[in-house]
C-alpha cells in the first residue's frame, strides 16, 4: 500500500471536523513550499543580477556615501 493509500484509508476513519483539521494542515504545507520556491527562485534571481559586479570599478567612494548621509 502506497503512502497516499494509508494516509487516505487513516483520514477517512476520523470524524469530520477532524478530517477538515488534517485538510487545513495539508494546505498549510503546500503553501510553505510554495513560498520556499519562490524565496529560492528570487535568490537565485538575484545572485544571477549581481553575478560579475564584484568586479566592477565601483561608481562611488566612501566620501560621496557619508556627504550625502551626512
Amino acid at each position: 500500500m502506497s503512502t497516499a493509500e494509508q494516509i487516505i484509508q487513516e483520514i477517512a476513519s476520523l470524524r469530520p471536523e477532524k478530517q477538515s483539521e488534517v485538510l487545513e494542515f495539508v494546505e498549510f504545507l503546500k503553501e510553505k513550499e510554495k513560498r520556499n520556491e519562490e524565496n529560492a527562485l528570487r535568490e537565485a534571481s538575484l545572485a544571477a543580477a549581481l553575478r560579475g559586479m564584484e568586479d566592477e570599478e565601483s561608481l562611488y567612494t566612501e566620501s560621496d556615501v557619508i556627504e550625502k548621509i551626512g
